[in-house]
């Protein structure tokens, strides 16, 4: 059991993402509703926005060359392998607040993020 935990570790230090149980619930609930088994959510990082970056996540049912799979239940998340250096370390929730509703990214990467909080550097 010891082995599946220490791999189970390698696992999150190479891809560097996590998905909460919320998010998780919440994009199974979405593929759900799409009826689709066979996509993933893609996670990427693209030029854009006030700070310089911008994060996207959309479903995707395309396989990169160098493309980081993670597996959170029936849920996969996927990263470009441009976008992954980005990302090592960052965390995805889903908020349901009467403020807010949507996901977010908690990137310990992130130098610092614009005003609206929808890009970073």
């Amino acid at each position: 059991m010891s082995t599946e935990t220490v791999q189970e570790v390698s696992i999150e230090s190479t891809t560097g993402i996590l998905l909460t149980e919320v998010a998780a619930t919440k994009v199974a609930a979405l593929l759900a509703q799409e009826g689709r088994d066979d996509l993933s959510l893609r996670v990427a990082v693209q030029p854009g926005g006030c700070s310089g970056l911008r994060y996207q996540l959309y479903f995707d049912d395309r396989a990169l060359d160098g493309d980081t799979v993670s597996e959170f239940g029936a849920v996969k998340v996927v990263t470009d392998k441009m976008s992954t250096p980005y990302l090592m370390g960052a965390s995805i929730d889903f908020v349901d607040t009467i403020e807010k509703q949507g996901f977010t990214i908690d990137n310990p990467n992130a130098q610092g993020s614009c005003a609206c909080g929808d890009s970073f550097n």
